[in-house]
């Protein structure tokens, strides 16, 4: 099992008198990220936002400078907005990070949870899905082809253009990020793309029948078991402790959930409702790491084989230092007690 973690180069810190620059922000960050390399950890990934307390608007930069300074770690988007993206261009900043990082790079794509990137760029949220629809078939196409012939709604056609550069890799991989959609669950099967889960809030085990459509739908169309990969992103936190890991990440998670709450119209978090996730079933992964290894198997059992778990820390607002000894913890204690 693949373990992760997954970074929206938050900056929540913005104004006060301890606030790091944006520069020493980013820096930080790309330690963070060589250090996971150096402990084991299998993958990194940047989300993509257009806000304010986030720092991953142009996430292939971040994923290219790291590349020169790590050996073996993957490194991903976590998730690259597509309904608001240009196919090529993505397709072409990853192609390039894949070359950097010697064969290294994915995507993760998807509609994101925000909706910032719409106005941004100019698309009516109300083509939400068309959107997406049409940029992922032509994503896929100039993944699989060096030259295409394609016509769409939203997007100027494209004849007989070849797309460059072409990544290391034989065929980039790129997974499909989803939340709770059946739609988009059978999609990423009928498509035989590997799955990417995002569980911040419930209990795992309800997703089972949404993973079971995915499989079933990527059979039916044809794709073998190994094809139809299935991870998940998980809000988390380890340390020592499972006392102090609660204790640490309770504080930023709760002010985090709550300003996205009143977006939208979520009640305040509650150390009540943030330890109700804490239990067995429970979707957050903040504890030991004896305790979370074992909650992480748990899960993957739930969801009838999980080949991926990535940790989001940023939401717990935690230090650099903090973030670098959970980091420490996934890699040489976590990964360990999964894997060997």
């Amino acid at each position: 099992m693949e373990l992760g973690i997954d970074s929206f180069a938050a900056k929540f810190n913005i104004d006060g008198p301890d606030a790091l620059s944006d520069a020493e922000a980013i820096a930080q960050l790309l330690q963070r990220i060589e250090y996971a390399d150096q402990s084991g950890i299998h993958v990194f990934g940047i989300g993509e936002h257009h806000r304010r307390e986030f720092l991953d608007s142009a996430p292939s930069n971040i994923l290219a400078a790291a590349a020169g300074r790590t050996k073996n770690i993957r490194l991903t988007s976590a998730v690259t907005v597509l309904s608001a993206a240009d196919p090529v261009r993505a397709f072409q900043d990853f192609a390039t990070l894949d070359l950097i990082s010697q064969g290294r790079a994915e995507m993760v794509v998807g509609r994101g949870s925000f909706t910032d990137a719409f106005p941004l760029f100019g698309y009516r949220l109300q083509d939400y899905d068309h959107l997406f629809t049409e940029k992922l078939d032509l994503l896929l196409q100039i993944r699989d082809q060096e030259k295409i012939t394609w016509s769409g709604q939203f997007r100027p056609a494209l004849v007989n253009q070849s797309i460059y550069p072409r990544p290391l890799q034989q065929k980039l991989p790129i997974w499909l990020g989803v939340g709770g959609t059946p739609q988009s669950f059978a999609r990423a099967g009928a498509l035989g793309l590997p799955l990417m889960v995002a569980i911040i809030g419930g209990q795992t085990h309800q997703f089972r029948p949404l993973v079971d459509l995915y499989r079933k739908a990527g059979k039916e169309a044809g794709f073998s078991e190994d094809q139809l990969k299935v991870g998940v992103h998980s809000l988390g936190y380890v340390a020592e402790g499972s006392q102090q890991a609660q204790d640490e990440f309770y504080p930023g998670y709760a002010k985090s959930m709550t300003n996205i709450g009143k977006e939208r119209g979520w009640p305040p978090m509650t150390r009540d409702r943030f330890e109700s996730q804490l239990g067995p079933e429970g979707a957050l992964l903040v504890g030991s790491p004896e305790e979370i290894a074992a909650k992480i198997q748990r899960h993957s059992d739930a969801l009838g084989g999980v080949s991926r778990f990535t940790f989001q820390m940023d939401t717990g607002n935690l230090s650099h230092e903090q973030q670098l000894k959970s980091i420490h913890l996934i890699g040489t204690v976590v990964n360990p007690l999964l894997n060997n």
